[in-house]
């Protein structure tokens, strides 16, 4: 597959964001910057759903100047967020929708490092956000709840909680707590009114003699990807949210890339994507992995 630059959406008074913008397919976009800047120069209205899942805050050490997740206070984390979803808002056409998944964390305990797991390498961490105020060592902190309601007093409709129940969740240690197995999806709409498929996503009823409308408890395994050392969302989950709020005219965007999933699923899918990433290689990840797939 050839890899041509070119601009993807109207970037205005962005000579820089141009220049990084890398065409995958026809439609298909990757624009290599920090989203709370990108989504600055993006014309109003433009896209027909986000589906994304930012990095969790305190979970992993990328790396790179200026990456989300590692801020130190959780207050400031949530600053950040709530930031570039306004933007997302802005960005998004009137029957828009934005479909965020979001795992919690627990309180370091005052760790200030953490060991490297084989099975993730971004897991190793040099730096540990201290325990966030008024909470207790081993407190597990609500960080996707804290989100939806600062995003809901920051103007969106909170629609629904999704729960991803994953059914081949990896297995903890621990022997006080259940392990986890799950994280939230939450559907916000920019309007009241708004685009949701519900014919497209209906699921089979429990005698399996019809179908029925779409639940919020979602079970989908996880699925491994050799060539990222870091979470990604599976492609039935994008699927399902792609699936719902957007029409195969629509523009998709997905503000945090990481391994291109969301651009993958829009694809076979016959949707048009655009993908803004901080980390180039994380683009080099989605680059290669795009280049494996037939473009619509």
């Amino acid at each position: 597959m050839d890899i041509a630059v070119c601009q993807a959406p109207e970037l205005q008074d962005s000579s820089s964001a141009k220049e990084k913008s890398i065409q995958i397919g026809d439609g298909l976009n990757i624009i290599q910057g920090d989203s709370r800047k990108v989504l600055s120069h993006i014309e109003d209205g433009y896209f027909q759903a986000c589906i994304t899942s930012p990095p969790y805050w305190g979970l992993r050490d990328y790396g790179i100047d200026g990456q989300i997740g590692a801020e130190l206070k959780v207050t400031e984390y949530i600053k950040d967020i709530v930031a570039i979803f306004r933007e997302v808002r802005r960005t998004l056409r009137d029957d828009g929708t934005l479909w965020l998944n979001i795992g919690d964390s627990y309180t370091s305990g005052g760790r200030k490092w953490r060991d490297a797991d084989k099975k993730n390498v971004a897991r190793g961490m040099s730096y540990r956000a201290p325990t966030p105020e008024g909470l207790k060592k081993k407190d597990l902190i609500g960080v996707p709840w804290m989100i939806a309601f600062a995003l809901q007093a920051d103007g969106w409709y909170l629609r629904s909680d999704i729960i991803w129940y994953k059914p081949n969740c990896q297995p903890e240690s621990v022997k006080d707590r259940p392990t986890r197995s799950h994280e939230y999806v939450f559907l916000f709409s920019k309007n009241e009114k708004y685009l949701y498929n519900h014919e497209a996503v209906k699921e089979p009823s429990t005698d399996g003699k019809g179908m029925r409308s779409k639940r919020t408890v979602w079970p989908i395994n996880t699925e491994p990807f050799k060539d990222a050392h870091f979470a990604v969302f599976p492609r039935e989950l994008v699927r399902q949210c792609m699936l719902a709020g957007s029409n195969k005219d629509g523009v998709v965007l997905d503000p945090f890339l990481g391994s291109g999933t969301v651009m993958q699923v829009a694809s076979e899918l016959e949707r048009k994507c655009t993908g803004i990433e901080l980390n180039p290689d994380f683009i080099e990840v989605a680059k290669r992995r795009l280049a494996q797939i037939t473009i619509y």
